[in-house]
């Protein structure tokens, strides 16, 4: 059955928390309102997590994964998997499964009417400087991209696959997804999603990471914003040339 929701699923050094990725997608898969796969995007990793996802795609019909020879940062990954999902439908999920892959049905009641639907996490269960630096870093964001977006690093997000693949990529775009959609005229959404504490394996992002590198990302986006082309044809000769 083909696929309508593809699930994108970034890894890099998370051996410790694929057997419980592996089963939780599997459980969530049983009970999704759709017909839905797993794209695990190996992002260079240098432990065992490589050895571990072929393992898992092997034994399970609805998992698949490309790989990286080197680290190339989660917004590759995310693009990577945007250009090779067909499904109608892509998500997104991080590998530390800080949420929960039964909350993307909160996600699906939504789509119909919007191009992106992402989590905001509530009662987050992080420590509190990453708490603190998340809420400086999205109210940095919001002042250049006036989104709305209360939790733009959320990592459980839906989006309409032609309009995830018209997203122009950068590093560090990941952090802007609802923008790049409301650049296209597409409408966002946000929905209250469950967030747990990471029970394997280690944060990849630090304190600079989380405040510098978005505030120096803020002013690529407004480049782009200046710059960006969109465009919907009304009508043409023929359907293809």
């Amino acid at each position: 059955m083909r696929s309508e929701l593809t699930i994108i699923v970034p890894v890099y050094n998370e051996e410790e928390n694929l057997d419980r990725l592996e089963a939780e997608l599997s459980n969530y898969i049983n009970i999704a309102s759709l017909p839905t796969s797993v794209l695990l995007v190996n992002d260079g990793s240098t432990d065992q997590s490589l050895t571990k996802i072929e393992r898992i795609c092997n034994r399970n019909a609805q998992f698949h994964f490309i790989s990286f020879k080197t680290n190339n940062g989660l917004s590759t990954a995310l693009k990577a998997g945007f250009d090779y999902v067909t499904s109608p439908l892509v998500g997104y999920i991080d590998a530390d499964l800080q949420t929960a892959p039964e909350d993307f049905e909160l996600l699906l009641e939504c789509i119909e009417d919007y191009a992106l639907v992402t989590g905001v996490r509530h009662n987050r269960k992080d420590t509190w400087l990453k708490n603190l630096s998340s809420k400086v870093a999205n109210r940095v964001r919001r002042l250049f991209t006036n989104d709305g977006m209360e939790d733009t690093g959320c990592p459980l997000k839906v989006i309409k696959t032609e309009n995830a693949k018209r997203i122009p990529m950068f590093r560090g775009l990941h952090r802007f997804l609802p923008a790049m959609i409301l650049l296209q005229n597409g409408r966002v959404k946000q929905v209250p999603v469950r967030h747990f504490p990471r029970k394997a394996g280690t944060s990849k992002y630090g304190l600079g990471k989380r405040l510098l590198g978005p505030l120096a990302d803020c002013f690529v986006y407004l480049w782009m914003k200046r710059k960006n082309i969109n465009y919907q044809i009304d009508k043409s000769s023929s359907d293809s040339v």
